[in-house]
């Protein structure tokens, strides 16, 4: 049989003292055998006791924690629905850049409610309230205006009246796009009439193009533009042209004839391809472009420089439209590159053009329009099977998708 103490053996009895009954000692020798009996108590394991300690102690911040978190939680609710934690105004001029628009009808009410939602200002509340004292009955006129993030609410006043910002036109310029696009884009957000850039895409050469230019394709940088309302046509065009400049010579392309060249490639890198194969799509145009290529006699074929000259823009062509060599922008009939850039090249694309990687291929193929994904060979046998891979998937898709 276990048991939870150990076992002592029977006290001896003590000698009787004559007087004495059997059963009784003195009190003072009973306390001092008592004190020799070992306890219960004392024979416990001292780390139990630790252990009950500490249990109350984790019970008790556990507790005060919970209660703590109660009276946090509803203290901050209180706040809430009291309007205290919200933030009144923002300090100072704010930070960044953010184009924003004024539409025409638009009152303080709703430019409060739109300058909030962007994050130009912590309330519109404040905002009304501040422009009621500091408009001294001036209106806020539609446009364009270039502002910061977390503007008090003064500083979004001053700058919608003119007092401390700018009025501008805001353009944006996407990659890839052509000529006559990037006049309607410049058209729509300055109101200058379409006829004055085509105007000066007649003359190419007044920008410092060279002679071979036959327009400003190519050279009207893509990006997002705040273009000051004074800005005329002319500065508008220089502007982009020169970033166009800036974007070749900082890719070391500084002579005027290698960066026609470069850009002309650009443009159909761009087209052609998603941004993480320009480097292999500007790798297999060299090797096109170069002495000994025996795969394609020189000719670059891509279907983005047909369409161009033909004024559409599609994936599909005609075989008779392959064999056309009138059509100067024809690289499946006249080999080497198009008589010029076909679109707006990225910066990215610029540098792929500059810099092509160093690959075997020399053809390549979106196999999947949606992906992007681009699939590379150095046959011709090869080629063609990656050509049905991009049929088939054809085949899946809604019509006209692939036209």
């Amino acid at each position: 049989m276990s048991h939870r103490y150990p076992e002592y053996p029977p006290m001896a009895e003590p000698e009787r003292q004559p007087g004495q009954s059997g059963g009784d000692l003195p009190v003072g020798q009973f306390f001092e055998e008592s004190l020799e009996l070992p306890s219960r108590r004392s024979q416990r394991p001292s780390h139990e006791k630790q252990r009950r300690r500490r249990r109350r102690t984790i019970v008790m911040i556990t507790v005060l924690a919970v209660f703590a978190g109660v009276v946090f939680g509803l203290i901050m609710f209180l706040r809430d629905l009291l309007g205290m934690n919200e933030i009144q105004d923002y300090d100072g001029a704010g930070n960044g850049t953010v184009a924003f628009t004024v539409a025409e009808g638009d009152g303080p009410l709703l430019i409060g409610g739109k300058l909030e939602s962007e994050d130009i200002v912590a309330s519109s509340k404040k905002f009304i309230d501040t422009f009621s004292a500091q408009s001294d009955g001036r209106e806020i006129q539609p446009g364009t205006y270039e502002m910061k993030y977390r503007m008090s609410s003064s500083a979004a006043v001053d700058a919608l009246l003119g007092d401390g910002g700018s009025q501008v036109h805001y353009a944006a310029v996407a990659r890839d796009l052509r000529q006559n696009e990037v006049f309607e884009v410049l058209n729509t957000s300055t109101r200058i009439p379409l006829s004055e850039f085509q105007a000066l895409a007649a003359d190419p050469q007044q920008f410092g193009l060279p002679e071979e230019a036959v327009s400003l394709e190519g050279y009207l940088h893509p990006g997002e533009y705040r273009f000051d309302v004074e800005k005329t046509a002319t500065e508008i065009i220089t502007e982009m042209v020169e970033n166009t400049f800036a974007e070749l010579e900082a890719a070391g392309i500084t002579d005027p004839a290698e960066q026609y060249r470069v850009l002309t490639k650009a443009s159909i890198i761009q087209a052609e391809a998603g941004e993480a194969d320009y480097g292999s799509v500007a790798g297999s145009i060299e090797n096109r472009l170069g002495p000994d290529n025996k795969e394609t006699s020189g000719l670059i074929q891509s279907d983005a420089t047909v369409t161009y000259g033909l004024g559409r823009k599609s994936y599909e062509l005609t075989q008779e439209e392959k064999d056309d060599k009138s059509n100067p922008y024809n690289t499946y009939a006249n080999p080497g590159l198009p008589v010029g850039p076909i679109g707006s090249p990225s910066r990215e694309a610029i540098d792929a053009a500059a810099n092509p990687d160093d690959v075997p291929y020399f053809y390549w193929v979106t196999v999947n329009l949606d992906t992007g994904e681009t699939k590379f060979s150095t046959t011709y046998a090869e080629h063609l099977k990656y050509v049905e891979e991009y049929q088939n998937w054809c085949g899946t898709q809604k019509e006209g998708r692939c036209q």
